[in-house]
């Protein structure tokens, strides 16, 4: 594999204002910034950063500033290389604590433990009608054999006129219905690519798709989410730069809206990233699962409106209506579906019938299931919100167009710490490094907001005792040996 290269342009995008007047020595400043960027994932590991020549004369500093910057990195173990060769990303053993889970003493169910490793509601109220419903409809799919390897006719249509609304035209023969996104990843995978090629996602994601990417023996290649307060954009010369540079199969990326940030890509960025990857090979796959839980601004739906014969669609009721429901879908060319029908047989034969019938009566409602949980979710996400500035200010938070979750920006590197301590005090975290690779975003926690206000303010206050727990006996994480935690 070879490693990424960081140009200086990158580099200096991500640095942002990095230099401050009365804060200390300019090569102090520049070590601490970068030391930031690699905590929090923004720099890959093992990342080659410009030489100390270049990156002097683009930031207009000396070269000595820059050199003692790089040395003083990698004194903390951010660098690894000695002074003269190339300079690449690492962190030091104590800060890759890899996965995490509660301990033992805490796994075990009780009424006192809030779980919040998933960001999920509960079922939509008219899920047990739906069921109800299907019951009735299944003694006419009885007397066929009951294996569809794309799924119910009925269904595929419904899905495809959930599509045509958006503007995308789509037939029912687009369609592969599977057991949720995450299933239809894996097939995907198992489709076009093979052991050693490249995957290319953006960084932070969703857990289990990067578990799928490993499992399918496919080098993790992360794209970093630009992290600014307020900035809202991907790195689209750097997702394109990644697929051509690594010929690279396939493109995995969360765009509406990114789980765990909750931002959106603007449609002019789609465009943008769509012509800077014409005439690649490479399959782009969009997992759009959260495109309906849009809670402030235009409508995912609006900008997701781009297409491209080499774009699949993922989708999935499991964040809209109900998780128990394992009812998702691929959305793609024609050619691509039957290609995915006919390889499916020796993974899984099918979605089972009763479920495709509940989905179709759930997909017919008109869209009043989410009308009601739209508001809910909002109120929650700015309750949460003002809990946390009230009781941990120090915590930015900032405010998501949509999805399920804060990102929250903590004042240290702590989180596999801060998970630990709070599984003590009964809370159930998945902890900022859970969403990325290589031990990045330690500096980084993921807050569902799903549950009702009064349990997410016992939330808060269990946050604000592991929080001083960890400030008090400056814990760090446990080494690499802790499995990991599933994550919803």
């Amino acid at each position: 594999m070879t490693p990424r290269t960081i140009r200086s342009s990158t580099l200096i995008r991500h640095l942002g204002e990095w230099r401050r007047p009365g804060a200390g020595a300019a090569y102090r400043q520049l070590a601490g910034a970068v030391r930031l960027l690699i905590l929090d994932g923004r720099l890959p590991l093992d990342a080659r950063l410009p030489g100390e020549r270049e990156l002097a004369q683009t930031l207009g500093l000396s070269r000595t500033t820059v050199s003692a910057a790089y040395g003083g990195l990698r004194d903390d173990g951010f660098l690894t290389g000695g002074q003269g060769a190339a300079a690449r990303t690492s962190l030091p053993p104590s800060r890759n604590p890899g996965l995490t889970r509660p301990p033992a003493d805490a796994q075990g169910e009780g009424a006192d433990v809030i779980d919040l490793t998933a960001a999920v509601l509960p079922a939509d109220p008219n899920i047990h009608a739906a069921y109800a419903r299907a019951l009735e409809r299944l003694p006419a799919n009885l007397p066929g054999h009951g294996y569809e390897t794309a799924g119910l006719e009925e269904l595929r249509e419904a899905v495809a006129a959930g599509y045509r609304r958006r503007g995308l035209p789509t037939s029912a023969g687009q369609i592969l219905i599977t057991h949720g996104a995450h299933n239809g990843l894996v097939h995907l995978l198992r489709l076009t690519v093979r052991p050693g090629d490249a995957v290319v996602f953006d960084h932070p994601t969703y857990p289990q798709a990067i578990d799928a990417i490993l499992a399918a023996g496919a080098r993790a290649i992360p794209v970093a989410l630009p992290d600014e307060d307020g900035e809202e954009g991907w790195d689209v010369e750097g997702l394109a730069c990644a697929c051509r540079s690594h010929a690279a199969p396939m493109a995995y990326l969360v765009l509406d809206h990114n789980n765990p940030t909750g931002r959106m890509m603007r449609a002019a960025d789609r465009l943008r990233l769509l012509a800077a990857m014409k005439g690649s090979e490479n399959l782009l796959v969009l997992d759009e699962t959260l495109v309906e839980l849009t809670l402030s601004g235009p409508p995912a739906l609006t900008a997701s409106a781009v297409d491209a014969p080499r774009m699949v669609r993922l989708g999935s009721m499991s964040k809209s209506v109900w998780g128990g429901l394992r009812i998702g879908w691929i959305r793609a060319d024609r050619a691509v579906i039957q290609r995915l029908a006919q390889s499916r047989a020796s993974f899984d034969l099918g979605v089972p019938i009763l479920e495709q019938l509940a989905a179709v009566e759930l997909l017919n409602d008109g869209g009043s299931g989410l009308a009601v949980r739209r508001p809910l979710l909002r109120a929650r996400r700015d309750h949460l919100r003002a809990r946390l500035a009230e009781r941990l200010p120090d915590w930015v938070c900032p405010r998501p167009a949509g999805g399920l979750s804060l990102w929250a920006r903590l004042p240290a590197p702590i989180s596999s710490a801060l998970t630990q301590q709070a599984a003590e005090e009964g809370l159930r975290l998945a902890s900022g490094p859970r969403f990325g690779i290589d031990g990045a975003f330690e500096r980084r926690l993921r807050l569902p907001y799903t549950l009702p206000e009064a349990e997410l303010d016992q939330v808060v206050e269990r946050l604000v005792r592991a929080a001083d727990r960890v400030e008090r006996s400056g814990r760090r994480p446990a080494p690499t040996s802790l499995r990991p935690v599933a994550v919803y």
